[in-house]
C-alpha cells in the first residue's frame, strides 16, 4: 500500500516528530511504500491564493501552486495524519493541507445542483489520524464532544471519500505526560499502525 504520511508540527525533534517516525518505520518494515510529507520541513504555505479561492466555485479550478502535494495526494492508497490539537483543532498548517489539497476536481466536486459535494478520493481507502492533545480526555470528549475527530471523519473523509477505514488514536493530556506514558503510546501507535 502507498501511504502518504503528513506530519504537522514545528519541531524537528517534537513528539509528534517521533509517532511519525515510530509510523514510517513499521510501515516501511511491513511492506508498504511511504511518502513522507513534513508540512514545516516542505515550507507548506497554508494560505489559499488569490486564484485558488477565485476559482473554488468554477468548472475550473486553479490549483496550480499546489500540483505538486495534490499529485502525491492522488497517488496515495492511504492518507496518515500525525499532528498535535491546538486549542481543539488542527495547526493552521494542516488545516491549510486541507484547503488547498483538498481541492475541488481532487478531493470532491461541486453539486451543480447545489446538493451535497461528490467525493473524488476514490484511490484513498485508509484515512488515520495520530494525535496529541493537552487537555485531559474528559474535556476533549465530553466537554469540547472531540471536534477534531468530528471534523475528520463526518466532514474532510465522508465528503471525499466512500468506504473508509478510519482510526484516530489519540494521547490526552500531553503537556503533563511523563516518558512512560509517552512510551505507552508510541507502543500504541506501532500496534496500530502494524494493522495496516
Amino acid at each position: 500500500m502507498r501511504i502518504l504520511l503528513v506530519l504537522a508540527h514545528p519541531l524537528e525533534d517534537s513528539f509528534a516528530a517521533s509517532v511519525a517516525r515510530e509510523a514510517r518505520a513499521v510501515l516501511e518494515a511491513n511492506g508498504h511504500s511511504v511518502d513522507l510529507l513534513d508540512l514545516y520541513r516542505e515550507d507548506f504555505d497554508p494560505r489559499l491564493s488569490v486564484a485558488e479561492r477565485g476559482s473554488y466555485l468554477t468548472d475550473k479550478y486553479d490549483w496550480s501552486a499546489a500540483a505538486d502535494w495534490i499529485s502525491r495526494l492522488q497517488a496515495a492508497d492511504g492518507l496518515v495524519l500525525v499532528f498535535p490539537q491546538w486549542w481543539f483543532n488542527f495547526p493552521a498548517i494542516l488545516k491549510g493541507f486541507f484547503d488547498r489539497v483538498f481541492a475541488p476536481g481532487v478531493a470532491f466536486d461541486n453539486d451543480p445542483a447545489g446538493g451535497r459535494i461528490i467525493p473524488r478520493l476514490n484511490n484513498i481507502k485508509l484515512f488515520w489520524a495520530l494525535t496529541t492533545t493537552g487537555s485531559p480526555w474528559w474535556v476533549v470528549h465530553l466537554y469540547m464532544g472531540n471536534p477534531v475527530r468530528r471534523l475528520l471523519r463526518r466532514g474532510i473523509a465522508a465528503f471525499c471519500a466512500k468506504g473508509l477505514n478510519f482510526r484516530m488514536l489519540s494521547l490526552h493530556d500531553m503537556d503533563r505526560a511523563t516518558d512512560a506514558k509517552r512510551q505507552a503510546h508510541l507502543a500504541r501507535v506501532r500496534a496500530l499502525v502494524g494493522r495496516i
